[in-house]
């Protein structure tokens, strides 16, 4: 079976929010029109405590996209975005609710950032999806939202270490950094999953 999995459109992610996606809007009608297509959809939920370890005002003389080690990985730090309750967390009213059967919350532990929708980014904890598709009976995940180079790429590239027949759908997306998505899509191709457009589906 064939599930769609909606990443991360949140307002925070949408243009005027606190890490705003450019033309991140432009992909709600694109996954509005695909969710008709699916058995099963699905979506995650960027879902960050107050003070979180990725965000920048979490250290005192850091500045937003500066780097640093955080429990031994290298963490991007962000603005704070999509904090537990707040409006930036929720979803765009624009975005069609009705046929989303489970969404999956990420990010939760303040000393770890999770982009995958799957996984932490040590890949210490799950969040249920693998375990949820398998339940299911879905062999085959299509994947869109918010951001492509980051949590939408982590999203796929675990959906294809899990076994999952594995596709982005590309203009179901869009990215923070163009040249950071077009390297992230050679590695999903690499590593076997395929890239498609949503009027081929």
């Amino acid at each position: 079976m064939k599930a769609l999995i909606i990443v991360d459109i949140q307002h925070d992610f949408l243009p005027g929010g606190a890490l705003e996606v450019a033309h991140g809007d432009q992909v709600i009608p694109v996954v509005n029109q695909l969710q008709d297509q699916f058995p099963l959809v699905v979506a995650t939920q960027d879902w960050h405590p107050e003070k979180h370890g990725s965000f920048a005002s979490a250290h005192p003389g850091k500045q937003v996209f500066d780097t640093i080690d955080l429990q031994g990985l290298d963490q991007i730090l962000w603005p704070d975005h999509c904090i537990q309750g707040s409006e930036g967390a929720s979803f765009p009213k624009e975005l069609n609710h009705e046929r989303i059967e489970a969404i999956f919350r990420k990010g939760l532990d303040p000393m770890i950032d999770s982009y995958s929708g799957f996984f932490d980014n040590g890949r210490k904890k799950s969040t249920g999806l693998t375990g949820y598709l398998r339940a299911k009976g879905v062999d085959e995940v299509f994947i869109c939202g918010l951001a492509g180079d980051f949590c939408v790429a982590y999203t796929t590239l675990d959906a294809i270490s899990e076994g999952f027949k594995t596709w982005l759908i590309k203009d179901a997306t869009r990215p923070i950094d163009k040249d950071g998505f077009d390297s992230m899509i050679s590695n999903i191709v690499e590593k076997g999953g395929y890239v498609v457009t949503s009027d081929s589906l």
